[in-house]
């Protein structure tokens, strides 16, 4: 009797024990320029919110957009803004607007080896190199020595952002190398004297970015935060989630909190630049 008691009373205690809730799993993919951002703002709010898991995946703009559009992310970072029909795309097939909220602020740089004597190139100037018109590195102030051109590839929104906004439109010269991400891109350039690249600002460690002028008459600016904010370095641009409707629940929580102070001094602490309102 005293046996069926105790057993009884383990199963009691048992029951008034309340549950773990339910783990909450939150998706993110796209943008290589946003991933380790992604991934920092993931790992600090996991840790303060222990019933969220958060997966954070690269692959570039493209890919993450066309996971948002398949339904295979919840969130997708993009370095570009999404283009009219891949919105389109969004709402047809996932039954929501895509919504856009703008994350972080960026100055795209142009990377060069950090013994490269070169301290500042105009828009002109850095689209003729990309188009492959200037090959060499006397042609624009530098030493005599041949241009080796790296960047990423054409799934990257900082590719594109580059094609429409540096080289408005043209191809990129023939030998060009396509990279796989910005890393690659920064790798290449530490490596290599004569290699010239682009990426974001949070990756340019351990080589030179430069001063860019909007034009040939015009003062070159630098890719600071205070320039990026002020809107006068020329390729400053935002960095975007894209969700499939208004984030809800729990994600609606992860976004503001990116929002907020917190969210926004991981930007900084990546290398990134946080929105205007956070920064004053």
């Amino acid at each position: 009797m005293r046996k069926k008691s105790l057993i009884a009373l383990v199963f009691t205690v048992m029951l008034g024990c309340s549950a773990p809730p339910d783990r909450q799993t939150i998706t993110v993919k796209g943008s290589d320029t946003m991933v380790l951002l992604g991934q920092r703002w993931a790992e600090v709010y996991m840790k303060a919110h222990p019933d969220v898991t958060i997966q954070v995946t690269g692959g570039g703009s493209g890919t993450g957009i066309a996971a948002l559009i398949n339904g295979t992310t919840q969130i997708c970072q993009a370095s570009r803004p999404m283009k009219a029909e891949e919105k389109n795309s969004v709402k047809e097939q996932r039954h929501g607007d895509a919504v856009e909220t703008p994350v972080a602020l960026d100055a795209l740089a142009v990377y060069l080896n950090k013994d490269n004597p070169v301290e500042h190139l105009d828009m002109d100037q850095v689209a003729r190199i990309f188009r492959g018109e200037v090959t060499n590195w006397k042609e624009v102030g530098g030493k005599n020595a041949p241009i080796v051109l790296y960047g990423r590839e054409n799934n990257s929104g900082t590719y594109v952002f580059f094609k429409e906004h540096v080289l408005k439109n043209a191809d990129y010269a023939e030998k060009y190398q396509a990279l796989p991400g910005t890393a690659a891109v920064i790798n290449a350039v530490q490596k290599d004297p004569g290699g010239v690249g682009y990426g974001g600002i949070g990756y340019a460690k351990d080589v030179k970015t430069i001063s860019i002028a909007k034009d040939p008459a015009a003062n070159p600016v630098a890719p600071t935060m205070d320039n990026v904010l002020n809107n006068t370095y020329p390729l400053s641009r935002q960095l975007f989630w894209y969700t499939a409707g208004a984030p809800a629940g729990a994600m609606k929580d992860f976004v503001d909190w990116v929002l907020g102070p917190e969210g926004q001094k991981i930007v900084t602490d990546v290398g990134y630049y946080p929105l205007k309102a956070q920064a004053q």
